[in-house]
């Protein structure tokens, strides 16, 4: 069967994290392959000390490792990319074209992490009802934010210009996830990576999947990205499903239901017909 590497999104996380994706994917027909973020489970170093680069990389030497698998024999091998993941996985894809078959970005941003993230935080404040005024001055403090971490200011220097808007009511919401000094040093090293300009160096068939629900990543513009950028190619797909969250689930959590049953219905089926193209022989 075809292999399938999957990469992670953002913060920690080991191969024992993934719930019950592995079997879903796998059952969805391909070879599975997940491995533990640096610093996580049995890995060495820290992934705060990564820039997306260094996960592409990472993600090519697991691509290889499941290649050389005997059950991947004469199959093509690709890349699942969650989220972060997603940029992760197209850069991989254009630092060594001939190395990966197949992409399947799963809710993975069309836009660099300061387009994301301005409008993640935009949507949380709006969701908790914050009138015009004070969204404005949240939004305005988000961009100085940003603005300071590109001039490379240090990470302690903007925790104590942070803490200047403590007592506003926006204030925790625009704190996710800049509360660390490691947390504020890891974004800056990716803030303006830019998908658009590795897109059109991708030269496999790529599945774009976004849930209309998400409350991370705004789905209708990256999936507009996506179309425009990536070379034309007969074998891409994209979908948005309905009602589904970032994590392409139409609800949440309920003790005694399965997770896989608030997939959202389609979701397995449109994976599972992606991967069938994909096999050889």
């Amino acid at each position: 069967m075809p292999g399938l590497v999957l990469v992670d999104g953002s913060g920690d996380g080991d191969r024992l994290d993934w719930g019950g994706w592995p079997e879903w994917l796998a059952e969805a027909g391909s070879v599975v392959l997940r491995h533990d973020k640096p610093g996580c489970g049995g890995s060495p170093g820290h992934w705060t000390q990564q820039t997306l680069e260094n996960r592409a990389h990472e993600t090519l030497a697991a691509l290889r490792v499941l290649r050389d698998h005997p059950r991947t024999a004469g199959q093509p091998v690709g890349l699942y990319g969650i989220s972060q993941g997603g940029w992760v996985a197209l850069l991989a894809a254009a630092l060594e074209p001939d190395a990966v078959d197949f992409v399947v970005c799963h809710s993975g941003p069309g836009t660099t992490p300061a387009e994301q993230e301005r409008d993640r935080i935009a949507t949380w404040l709006r969701a908790e009802g914050h009138d015009d005024e004070a969204l404005a001055e949240a939004m305005a403090w988000v961009d100085a934010r940003f603005e300071l971490m590109r001039d490379g200011t240090p990470p302690e220097a903007i925790l104590a210009e942070q803490q200047r808007h403590a007592d506003k009511p926006w204030f925790e919401t625009t704190l996710v996830p800049y509360d660390s000094a490691e947390a504020i040093r890891f974004v800056s090293g990716m803030i303006d990576f830019d998908p658009r300009q590795v897109m059109p160096e991708v030269r496999c068939p790529v599945l774009v999947l976004f849930g209309a629900d998400d409350t991370l990543v705004p789905a209708q513009t990256s999936l507009r990205e996506y179309a425009v950028h990536l070379p034309s190619d007969v074998r891409h797909g994209y979908a948005v499903f309905p009602h589904a969250n970032h994590g392409l689930f139409v609800a949440d959590p309920v003790d005694g239901v399965d997770r896989r049953d608030q997939l959202a219905p389609a979701y397995l089926p449109t994976v599972t017909a992606f991967l069938a193209d994909r096999r050889t022989g």
